[in-house]
């Protein structure tokens, strides 16, 4: 048996910050961010948390595919900015679902992290360990970002995206994930440090660093072999891929992903430009986003790809149910 996705759901802050904005309290334009990243509007996070997020995303999910929330039996849910250290937030999700019946954990994996927690989802299926599982990417970035930096506070943003997956006989074909953990100066937010009655002096907490020159050339790089690779595993050809989803980081990086693939930008779809980049979220926002406009049909073949701190990757191919 392998992992199906059989119902998708997101949820937005309502608060919608457009570039115009951001350009009243940092150095930038509307121009200086949409030519380098194609983002022209974010949502950020005012009464919305992580959890109230992942929520929601995960109450659209599950109306979609017509499942019960007492029929999970397990929950993942994959970010790097929960509300709480403990307990973790697909705990704070079964409850507020009332999912009774489910084990409930995080991962962390920044943005490749939804496709991690689908490839072990499918991992868990193929031994008959679970049979309904909640998989959600969600993230509150704003918390962790420096609004006076420009470099990373007009790209990152908040969100949160849900899938539903059942074991069944098609599904998820093929799976790859990796991790450089040698550059993971690349991208970084460090948490508390030590506190305690021997260490003489506390520092404040710091924001987000990303050095997105490097970024870049990692993901036009690694991502187009790792989308080969999981192909090859699943002995498909680019060309019998109907739809490739996208971690949105940059408008840019996709466009250079479909090119090095030789495929048309018409199925590398795309929301950066009104979400930004939402770590762990923009997978399964985007998902659900072609999800609900009706352009994925019975049958089709979907590469879902992550990529970012760590650095990790994950890439993997299924058949749409």
């Amino acid at each position: 048996m392998r992992a199906q996705i059989i119902g998708t759901g997101s949820c937005l802050p309502e608060k919608i910050v457009t570039n115009d904005y951001l350009s009243t309290i940092v150095d930038t334009s509307d121009e200086w961010i949409s030519s380098r990243t194609g983002i022209r509007q974010r949502h950020i996070s005012v009464e919305e948390t992580t959890a109230s997020l992942s929520t929601e995303a995960a109450r659209r999910a599950l109306e979609d595919a017509g499942v019960k929330a007492e029929e999970l039996d397990l929950i993942i849910v994959a970010t790097c900015t929960p509300d709480t250290l403990v307990p973790n937030t697909a705990c704070l999700v079964q409850s507020e679902l009332g999912a009774v019946n489910a084990t409930a954990f995080d991962i962390s994996a920044a943005c490749s992290g939804f496709v991690f927690a689908l490839n072990l989802v499918d991992a868990y299926m193929q031994s008959g360990m679970y049979q309904t599982a909640l998989v959600i990417g969600a993230e509150t970035l704003s918390r962790i970002v420096d609004w006076k930096d420009r470099s990373t506070c007009v790209i990152f943003a908040d969100g949160a995206g849900a899938a539903v997956v059942r074991a069944a006989e098609t599904g998820v074909s093929a799976g790859v994930m990796g991790s450089d953990g040698t550059r993971g100066g690349v991208i970084y937010v460090k948490n508390r440090e030590n506190f305690n009655p021997f260490v003489p002096e506390q520092k404040p907490m710091d924001f987000l660093y990303m050095d997105g020159g490097a970024v870049f050339k990692f993901a036009v790089k690694k991502i187009p072999e790792a989308i080969h690779e999981t192909l090859e595993k699943a002995d498909l050809q680019v060309e019998d891929i109907d739809w490739f989803i996208l971690h949105q980081a940059n408008a840019r990086i996709n466009q250079m992903i479909a090119k090095k693939l030789n495929v048309s930008v018409d199925k590398v779809p795309g929301n950066v430009d009104h979400c930004g980049n939402t770590s762990a979220a923009s997978v399964p926002i985007l998902l659900d986003e072609v999800n609900r406009k009706g352009l994925l049909k019975s049958g089709q073949k979907i590469v879902l790809a992550g990529f970012g701190s760590g650095l990790t990757w994950g890439v993997l191919t299924l058949t749409w149910a």
